[in-house]
């Protein structure tokens, strides 16, 4: 049996709800499928609506609310519909809490969930279109995560929820329809886990997260033929462990990042710098890595503009034959 990335957010919520009394979910739209896609429909009226909470316009609150439930046992999980929104809740996150642990010596935890969707194109423009990972995977204290896969969106949140530390859990309507086999339910301890091998190759390292882990693995099935690439989904941005990506870079002298969010100070950056710092002998390089990410420009609001605006399939595989000479 298949599920769709979708299917199986909503299946990790139903998982939490039916096995965790401490668990709730609460933000704007979660009983409208136009506002979440299908990743949550019908939990209101399975769980009832005091457990899947629907609230105003008010990013802020609703996620303080969810700090102080966290803080007095319960593992709430606050659902942003855009990652634009959570923008206006930065200080419960940022100044709240990602601190608490550190600033009470880890006597008190936070093991609260910050569901961040990433909902872009369609014409939606500057303000409703952005990937904010790289400002949140900054932040000590706040682990991030980006799953790729139907099983990933379902575990990675199992786990989320699971975890004593607050976590942002960023999940891309790009990725909705995807299919996958579904497999057995595993947890992951999220300090400690690794980047996810999606295909094994010997040509070039390519890396990427969320919707980019899609356009990576798609241009390796294109260039088959030609180039062999071995494929990380990073799927842990924070804490990030990199220590396959090295081992995979010594190999194939070659390394492309590429990332949903701008150049500068992102995602990219931090796995190019930690290449490169980790590999003693940088001789091994054949070239200097290579990123693809959006233009340092707010989205464009044209549909003509978005196509150019965005890194698709043939932009990675363009630049994979750039860097291999092939």
């Amino acid at each position: 049996m298949k599920i769709t990335y979708a299917e199986g957010i909503r299946l990790g919520f139903e998982y939490l709800l039916e096995n965790r009394e401490d668990v709730f979910v609460i933000g704007q739209g979660v009983w409208s499928p136009w506002y979440v896609g299908s990743s949550m429909e019908g939990l209101d009226k399975k769980f009832g609506r005091e457990r899947v909470v629907d609230t105003p316009v008010s990013e802020n609150a609703v996620t303080g609310l969810c700090v102080g439930a966290a803080l007095n046992g319960m593992r709430p999980i606050c659902v942003h519909p855009r990652m634009d929104f959570a923008v206006l809740c930065l200080d419960q996150l940022v100044n709240e809490a990602a601190k608490w642990r550190h600033m009470f010596g880890g006597q008190v935890k936070v093991p609260m969930v910050a569901r961040l969707i990433i909902n872009r194109g369609g014409e939606q423009g500057a303000q409703h279109s952005q990937a904010l990972q790289s400002w949140l995977a900054h932040i000590p204290g706040l682990r991030v995560i980006m799953p790729y896969t139907p099983n990933d969106a379902r575990d990675l949140l199992i786990s989320a929820t699971l975890c004593d530390d607050p976590v942002v859990y960023i999940d891309d309507r790009w990725l909705y329809d995807q299919e996958e086999e579904v497999k057995p339910i595993q947890t992951y301890s999220l300090s400690k886990e690794a980047p996810k091998r999606i295909h094994k190759g010997t040509d070039i390292t390519l890396v990427g997260s969320g919707y980019t882990s899609l356009l990576c693995k798609n241009a390796c099935e294109k260039l088959k033929d030609t180039i062999s690439c071995d494929v990380f989904d990073l799927r842990i941005l924070n804490p990030m462990n990199l220590q396959l990506v090295f081992e995979s870079v010594k190999k194939t002298g070659r390394l492309l990042i590429v990332d949903g969010g701008w150049s500068s100070c992102g995602i990219a950056s931090e796995v190019i710098a930690q290449v490169v710092e980790h590999l003693h002998d940088v001789t091994v390089l054949k070239c200097s890595p290579q990123r693809i990410t959006l233009t340092n420009a707010p989205a464009p609001t044209s549909r003509y503009l978005e196509q150019a605006y965005y890194p698709n399939m043939e932009d990675v595989c363009k630049t994979i034959l750039h860097i291999t000479g092939k």
